[in-house]
């Protein structure tokens, strides 16, 4: 399975509300960071999507924790 880029940029949104930046330098929370990471390598490798299987555990499993949020709309 892929995790396209504008699923991650949804997931880096999720873990910001649930953890802001922080400090007078507003620095990212570690979740943030982990995704902001792998988000600005595919930025950087014009990718508009990436294995998940590639990923890192600690991305898979910060991806799976918001997957889990998710609200299925009806089709």
């Amino acid at each position: 399975m892929d995790i396209s880029l504008s699923e991650l940029e949804q997931a880096i949104n999720h873990w910001r509300a649930l953890r802001p930046s922080t400090g007078e330098e507003h620095a990212l929370s570690p979740e943030v960071n982990t995704l902001a990471t792998v988000y600005a390598l595919m930025i950087y490798q014009k990718s508009r999507s990436v294995p998940e299987a590639a990923l890192a555990p600690a991305v898979r499993q910060l991806l799976e924790s918001w997957r889990k949020t998710r609200v299925v709309q009806p089709g």
